[in-house]
């Protein structure tokens, strides 16, 4: 199994005909993935590598039978592509757009849960289940099937972890990246009782970051709840407080929120906590017994 896609996801990229958007479309394309559909106001009726795009989303919803969209609009359109996809029934919607103002998704992630429906992102890398469905920006090539569940903060160090995994001989369930930005829609602990249902996934990984009390958060679930191994990596250990490290959301502010505070945390639980990223996937092995 999987985490939130799979080989029947039929995805619809909102921005299609954009530089990202399109580029992005053809790659899921390629890996497999179903992109059924593309939305672009004003450009209905042309196709993208074969992918037909519509005026609006519930037009392509329709007309396709599309059941996740991916974001790739400018931030100040983000907000208002969420709200066209889950009116128009879509109950999956990954924002990979950055720089979305944070007080506006406050607001679009209540009329999110309101319907019913769940949002990945904003700033994130989308989602992968390898060999399944790809519905993100992530490159393909280093994932691979396979037992650890994988969920994060960092899109770039998603990829290392993920690298680091594969070379280790452990594939992937799903890897989730949830964004950095601040006000996200599906947390860690949303994603960690995902991976507790999935009976595929054996095992964790978790990348965090500074700023926030997320990890904490999760290390209490994991600790009383997860029942399965994690391990788990923290982003920033060297970042100097007050100073923002590129995710909106990476802050150490009034001193709480540092690395050394989630790493206690985490190992207080009894979570292995990797000081390297070449450390992810030995560590693993050994939760897992392999």
């Amino acid at each position: 199994m999987s985490i939130l896609i799979d080989k029947s996801t039929k995805v619809v990229v909102q921005g299609i005909t954009g530089r990202d958007g399109s580029f992005h479309a053809k790659a899921m394309k390629a890996y497999g993935t179903h992109v059924v559909a593309g939305v672009t106001p004003g450009k209905g009726g042309q196709s993208l590598d074969g992918i037909p795009v519509f005026e609006t989303v519930r037009e392509a919803v329709e007309q396709t039978g599309a059941n996740a969209s991916g974001i790739f609009v400018p931030p100040g359109f983000a907000p208002d592509a969420v709200r066209e996809a889950i009116d128009a029934g879509i109950k999956l919607v990954v924002v990979v757009t950055e720089g979305v103002p944070a007080l506006e998704m406050c607001a679009v992630h209540e009329e999110v849960r309101a319907k019913g429906a769940r949002v990945v992102g904003p700033n994130s890398p989308g989602l992968i289940s390898p060999g399944k469905c790809k519905l993100g920006i992530m490159p393909a090539e280093i994932h691979r099937p396979g037992p650890v569940g994988v969920v994060s903060r960092s899109g770039t160090l998603t990829y290392e972890m993920v690298d680091q995994l594969t070379k280790s001989g452990l594939g992937q369930t799903t890897c989730l990246g949830i964004g950095g930005d601040p006000v996200i829609g599906t947390t860690f602990m949303d994603a960690l009782m995902m991976f507790k249902d999935d009976p595929e996934t054996k095992g964790v990984v978790l990348l965090g970051e500074i700023g926030g009390t997320a990890e904490e958060e999760a290390a209490v679930y994991i600790k009383e709840k997860l029942g399965k191994p994690v391990v788990a990596f923290i982003a920033g250990q060297t970042a100097p407080p007050g100073r923002r490290m590129g995710h909106a959301g990476a802050i150490i502010s009034g001193g709480s929120g540092t690395a050394a505070e989630k790493i206690k945390a985490l190992e207080t639980a009894g979570i292995r906590v990797a000081r390297l990223p070449s450390e992810i996937g030995p560590l693993m092995k050994k939760a897992l017994r392999i």
